[in-house]
């Protein structure tokens, strides 16, 4: 079995301490500025990567990212294992019974504020695929992609965005956390059963692939959540707390991206499901969730973010146009979407406006679909600038717009 040699590990240790310095400085000057710590992370990935390092000091970034491809590949190990886990944490954020209690309505804002985004990011990538970047692949699992990117609202930044306004507890509150829930569950079975098409090495046929993606997610949904529930009261009570949960949720996290990985359809849908399914269980206390969450969005989290800066030259690859365009669609399909479900629900005009700007916020979702998408030959560079753009842009847009539209209204309160 071959190691790493003790130039690898050198390597390897000043990359990571290089990336978690920096993402901490810049995540926490973005946080002074009431931005989320993502926006700093990426910003960091961009100055070690390429488009600066690379490009003003070529031998600085040679030594540190380019020179050992050994310590790439451990690095790109670690990478792996935080998208993994910040899909397994989003998922923990999502409350079923808070779905349920919401009703239509959130049903109608949830659907609307996904088929139409889905819609427009398919039709216009179909009929002007050329302009969107497609070269040589299946222009309609491109344009399938398309329409799943403009679709998925990124829970976490949604939750945050509400928190900070005092507006997580209101009606409608309550009604985009609970939409955007639907939505991510959604989404993510739309994006697996597309990464599937690709056959990404999988046994099965397509058919048993999406079958069995179907039946793990009712599973883990149903009775999976029922199993989590009944045991998780005696790990709480026989192993050491916090130890014995924590290193049991990860190892049953690694479990379902294994088979999820396994079925063909991406390791990162396996954490979300397993996450959901824990998260759900009244037994998982608020301070083991927020310990997994510490631990993850201090230490993973910065390494996945400041890694996709260091993939791509952000300059070299930015094509105004298709950006404007990717945002266009963005901002249209979520708002309109999001905006008329919340119409039908009952919410005058300038409400709906704001749920839509609410739903509206993209973060971390996009950017890892971007990336899957990016890896597996699906997109190009420049799209993938564009869609990481796009999804900084309706993040940092989405509170001040949302403040904007709810100025002279008052929020009921649950």
């Amino acid at each position: 079995m071959e190691s790493l040699t003790h130039q690898d590990v050198v390597n390897l240790f000043l990359q990571l301490a290089a990336m978690l310095l920096l993402a901490r400085v810049f995540a926490e000057i973005a946080q002074k500025f009431k931005q989320p710590a993502v926006v700093g992370e990426l910003l960091a990935g961009i100055i070690l990567g390429p488009t600066i390092l690379g490009t003003f000091f070529p031998g600085a970034f040679d030594f540190l990212f380019a020179s050992n491809p050994s310590a790439n590949l451990a690095l790109d190990g670690f990478v792996q294992i935080a998208v993994v886990l910040l899909l397994f944490i989003a998922g923990l954020e999502v409350e079923l019974h808070l779905v349920w209690s919401q009703g239509k309505s959130a049903l109608s804002i949830s659907l609307l504020g996904l088929v139409v985004p889905f819609i427009l990011g398919f039709i216009f990538p179909y009929y002007f695929s050329t302009f969107f970047g497609l070269a040589d692949g299946d222009r309609l699992l491109f344009s399938l992609f398309m329409g799943t990117a403009m679709s998925i609202t990124a829970l976490p930044v949604v939750v945050r965005i509400l928190m900070d306004m005092n507006l997580f507890k209101t009606r409608m509150g309550m009604l985009i956390v609970a939409s955007a829930m639907v939505n991510d569950i959604i989404g993510w079975l739309i994006f697996s059963v597309i990464l599937s098409f690709m056959g990404k090495g999988s046994s099965l046929s397509l058919a048993q692939t999406i079958g069995v993606t179907l039946l793990f997610t009712f599973f883990m949904l149903t009775l999976g959540k029922l199993i989590i529930n009944r045991v998780l009261p005696w790990v709480n009570k026989k192993l050491a707390w916090p130890g014995g949960v924590l290193s049991l949720s990860m190892a049953f996290c690694f479990m379902a991206a294994a088979f999820t990985e396994w079925l063909g359809i991406h390791s990162i849908f396996g954490a979300f499901l397993l996450g959901v399914a824990l998260g759900d269980s009244e037994h998982m206390s608020e301070r083991a969730k927020e310990i997994v969450h510490q631990f993850i969005n201090n230490i993973f989290a910065p390494l996945f973010f400041v890694s996709i800066g260091l993939k791509i030259n952000f300059v070299a690859n930015f094509d105004l146009m298709l950006t404007l365009a990717v945002l266009a669609i963005s901002f249209a399909g979520k708002i309109v979407g999001s905006g008329f479900g919340a119409y039908r629900g009952g919410f005058n005009v300038k409400e709906s406006l704001a749920v839509g700007f609410g739903m509206n916020a993209r973060g971390a979702m996009e950017i890892i679909l971007g990336l899957i998408a990016l890896d597996n030959g699906l997109i190009d560079e420049k799209l993938f600038v564009a869609l990481v753009i796009m999804a900084i842009v309706t993040s940092m847009s989405s509170g001040p717009l949302m403040k904007w539209s709810l100025k002279t209204n008052t929020v009921q309160k649950l």
